[in-house]
């Protein structure tokens, strides 16, 4: 997929400010995203990017400023977005498909359209084999895949994805990267990902979002100019080692400076 100019913006966080008692987590941050886009958020450990998530999911309320999905005003109001977080979080006594239409199962009664709708996904994303096993009897990327594919079935539109696969060995979550953006281009969603991974981030995203240590703020927003579908030989191309080093530049010579 291909962001133009020409789409609509789906999320703004406009003049964000948050304090935790007297500690300032976040200082006047804005950021626009496209419809379609898929941005990652990366900075260093305490510098605000979980904390942008609950604000722009409706878990917390900014202390400053306000949260828009669609142009209207989201703050503080839960249940726009679909939320994934490094952890799994699957019910042990639910099935893969159980799961997977557990966001459905909570706003009301699941119906036999939506199980069909999910097994459909499932099998069209390589778990169609797997639909009634339990957590315990899945690998960490087919838990991963399930927890993703509940996020979809919950909210298509806007994913937020915090760390998802960090927990990972480093081959599972290469090819875990590799499906997310299959998914992605497939689903047309907008995507906000963060991760502590420069190279994740780079390899996913359209624009990577480069924070400042606490309190946070946006240091520099990184353009990735590398073609779709990328594949894993993009590791190793000029500009993603380009793009890399800047990133690299921004939070380790900030950290080192604010320590």
């Amino acid at each position: 997929m291909t962001t133009t100019t020409a789409s609509p913006v789906k999320i703004e966080l406009r003049d964000i400010v948050q304090r935790f008692d007297a500690n300032l987590a976040l200082d006047n941050t804005s950021l626009t995203i496209n419809e379609g886009e898929f941005v990652s958020v990366v900075g260093p450990s305490g510098c605000g990017k979980s904390t942008l998530f609950n604000i722009l999911s409706g878990i917390l309320t900014p202390t400053e400023g306000h949260a828009f999905i669609d142009g209207q005003d989201i703050t503080g109001q839960p249940g726009h977005v679909g939320y994934m977080l490094q952890k799994d979080l699957l019910l042990p006594w639910k099935s893969a498909l159980e799961n997977i239409t557990l966001g459905k199962a909570l706003h009301g009664r699941v119906s036999t359209q939506d199980r069909q709708d999910a097994a459909d996904m499932a099998r069209r994303y390589g778990l169609g084999d797997f639909l009634n096993h339990f957590p315990h009897a899945m690998s960490g990327g087919m838990r991963q895949r399930v927890a993703l594919m509940r996020t979809l079935s919950f909210a298509r539109d806007v994913m937020l994805l915090d760390e998802p696969f960090g927990a990972l060995d480093s081959q599972t979550r290469l090819e875990m990267q590799e499906w997310l953006l299959q998914v992605w281009q497939e689903t047309g969603s907008t995507i906000l990902f963060v991760t502590h991974d420069v190279e994740e981030a780079i390899f996913l995203s359209d624009r990577v979002v480069v924070m400042s240590p606490r309190p946070g703020r946006i240091q520099e927003i990184i353009n990735v100019d590398i073609e779709r579908p990328r594949r894993i030989r993009d590791l190793t191309d000029p500009r993603f080692m380009a793009y890399k080093a800047r990133a690299l530049e921004l939070i380790y010579g900030n950290a080192k400076a604010g320590a």
